[in-house]
């Protein structure tokens, strides 16, 4: 039997990018949840798109990734198999988010497998190793696999939703140090004017992004933006998601993702450290021209039908040219739990623990399900061994 809402524990999400907002919900609907669960962040996916917000840049696509991190193996291989039945036609609302296309991956030389088999989308459906007569110019290998889109405007709102329907809570605030939370909770910032003394919640989970670098009493210097700019496109016609490896001059792999709604983004760019927050239009010239190369199905039709296309043909279709922070950490993403002090007064300081859970670089989405699972182990395991 579940708990009446008030003897369940209060727990606070920092963050609602798509990692903060899936752990919420993770965390909310738990089997025999325990749990009042609050979103403390400064800007939400309904809100003007704002360079702070890393989530809303992403491309997004779910393909998993050549690492030698665990965990994040982990937190992909967990994470496909939420999205692929979430991606079921005829499975809900969360199915206008998400399209099922056909991913081909082309590689250079230096980078082929010896064999398909170590190849970390092995596991994911109809995959196959492309013949050398399927290879776009500069490949020596390819591999092709059915994969997962995003379709960031519709998924990120679906998520919001999803919580708050729910019974979740959101809170708007901008968390300058985290022991304003420790101490004072969600109310501080719900209620920063009331007399009403105001309690610590019973735990904190940090899914901060590039916050933690800032963020009081973390401070995290091993995150830091990889900047990626990309080109939107209104091409209801594509319907394949390419990429070539490609790494020179820090230029990001050229790659085109559809999405749900007939919208593409194309890319793009993997510059460590940049913190420059605006389009450079030589760089939008260059993600134009390699994304046409790499997939000229971009260009309408009726174009390509009568010659061969030009970047000119996609000028019309632009409709955004986006730059997004990937919240980057040496080391890798940082899982944990730590306990703090909830007031820097001993006498009235309890032990909170604070799960971490940030710093997945450009591997939110297709780690997020899979990133919240642990974090609410952590979060379990944490009261089950308290201070």
């Amino acid at each position: 039997m579940s708990r009446s809402s008030s003897e369940k524990k209060e727990i606070i999400v920092l963050g609602a990018g798509v990692i903060g907002l899936t752990t919420a919900i993770k965390i909310q609907e738990a089997k025999g949840s325990e749990y009042n669960v609050t979103i403390i962040a400064e800007t939400f996916p309904t809100d003007p798109r704002t360079i702070k917000y890393t989530s809303f840049w992403a491309g997004a696509q779910y393909v998993a990734t050549r690492t030698e991190d665990i965990n994040l193996r982990r937190m992909e291989r967990e994470t496909f198999d939420v999205v692929w039945a979430m991606s079921e036609p005829g499975s809900g609302v969360a199915e206008g988010c998400l399209l099922r296309c056909t991913d081909y991956s082309y590689l250079p030389a230096e980078e082929q497998y010896a064999d398909g088999k170590d190849h970390p989308c092995a596991f994911m459906p109809d995959f196959r190793q492309l013949q050398p007569d399927e290879l776009v110019s500069g490949a020596s290998q390819g591999f092709a696999c059915t994969a997962i889109t995003f379709d960031i405007p519709r998924y990120l709102p679906y998520l919001l939703a999803r919580f708050t329907s729910g019974g979740g809570t959101i809170v708007r605030g901008a968390v300058g140090h985290i022991q304003q939370v420790l101490e004072g909770g969600a109310g501080i910032f719900a209620n920063p004017n009331s007399s009403r003394k105001h309690s610590p919640p019973d735990a904190v989970i940090l899914c901060v992004g590039l916050g933690a670098r800032f963020l009081g009493g973390i401070e995290d210097k091993d995150v830091f933006p990889i900047r990626g700019q990309t080109v939107l496109l209104r091409a209801p016609w594509v319907h394949i998601m390419p990429t070539l490896r490609d790494l020179k001059d820090g230029f990001n792999p050229p790659y085109v993702i559809p999405r749900k709604g007939g919208d593409v983004i194309v890319g793009g760019t993997y510059h460590l450290n940049d913190w420059y927050p605006l389009p450079r239009p030589e760089i939008t010239e260059r993600i134009l021209a390699k994304g046409l190369k790499l997939c000229p199905d971009l260009a309408p039709p009726e174009d390509r039908a009568e010659r061969e296309p030009t970047v000119d043909d996609l000028r019309p279709l632009i409709l955004d040219v986006g730059v997004g922070f990937r919240p980057y950490r040496n080391g890798g993403v940082r899982v944990g739990v730590e306990w703090m002090d909830s007031s820097p007064l001993k006498n009235q300081a309890k032990k909170v623990p604070v799960v971490f859970n940030y710093g997945h670089g450009g591997n939110g989405y297709q780690a997020s399900w899979g990133s919240a699972q642990i974090a609410l182990e952590y979060l379990e395991g944490a009261f089950i061994n308290p201070k």
